[in-house]
């Protein structure tokens, strides 16, 4: 017989399936609080102390959290130690709430993918990249987020790991079905690769449907406010423009109605 969960928890697993690789920080009155494995990490990452909440007659569930106003101190150490972050906020409040309060996600942070001068480094671009891998040709793009600079370009599967270097992104996205080729390609095994105990990467797997050209094409001139791509010097980069449209998706996934100022695309020449 399957024992019952208590409806807090029913809810966060609701809200944690939509962002299953994230950290997800639920607000639960004056706390955010982490569960099960990203309690494991947030206690570990930030040096929290690691408790455990009863969940009704299901088991007791791993429990790490701090105090809501202290959210700008935690959540930029989680998104340096290259873990991507999904921010849960009540929507309501709780004494006019009938029954458990709504809640939902109000803002995801991600290495490559933010504005806080807390994570921003002045003196060197914040790039997020995408890399589409098609046959021995990879579409190699990276985009500032908090400068709006954006470029692709295409590369050999043998020049990737070089290209990757030079630009040094702080996140790159990359396709499922792709992802042990392009580690075999970085060199890396799976997960984030460390320098040290900062990675100097983090690894986003994206679901394979947003790397198609029509879709890419669509993003990036709805973006640009453009009918074509012929003015950037980009149109025949087929698999640029792919892994360009992946960082645009991902843009528009994590950061909503900020993107304005992104409003061109260049190739670059390596």
């Amino acid at each position: 017989m399957k024992r019952e969960e208590t409806p807090l928890m029913r809810q966060y697993r609701q809200v944690k399936e939509k962002y299953p690789e994230m950290i997800l920080l639920f607000r639960m009155g004056d706390f955010f609080e982490t569960f099960e494995e990203d309690a494991i990490t947030a206690s570990k990452v930030l040096g929290i102390t690691l408790t455990k909440r009863s969940n009704g007659g299901a088991s007791d569930v791993p429990l790490a959290g701090f105090p809501h106003h202290a959210l700008d101190n935690y959540l930029p150490k989680l998104v340096k130690a290259g873990y991507r972050v999904a921010v849960c906020e009540q929507l309501e409040d709780p004494k006019f709430a009938k029954g458990i309060v709504k809640r939902d996600v109000v803002e995801v942070v991600t290495p490559g993918a933010n504005f806080s001068d807390k994570l921003l480094n002045h003196k060197s671009n914040n790039f997020l990249a995408a890399i589409y891998l098609k046959d021995n040709v990879c579409g190699f793009s990276f985009c500032d987020v908090s400068t709006g600079e954006f470029a692709t370009t295409e590369v050999s599967d043998k020049n990737l790991l070089e290209q990757v270097e030079t630009i040094n992104p702080v996140e790159i996205l990359i396709p499922k079905k792709n992802k042990e080729n392009i580690y075999k390609l970085l060199n890396i095994n799976s997960g984030p690769l460390y320098d040290g105990e900062k990675p100097k990467y983090t690894i986003t797997r994206v679901d394979d449907w947003v790397f198609n050209l029509d879709y890419a094409k669509e993003l990036l001139t709805n973006q640009f406010g453009t009918q074509s791509l012929k003015g950037f010097g980009i149109e025949d980069l087929k698999e640029g423009i792919i892994s360009a449209g992946c960082v645009m998706n991902y843009l528009n996934e994590t950061q909503k109605s900020k993107l304005e100022h992104i409003k061109k695309i260049y190739k670059y020449n390596y």
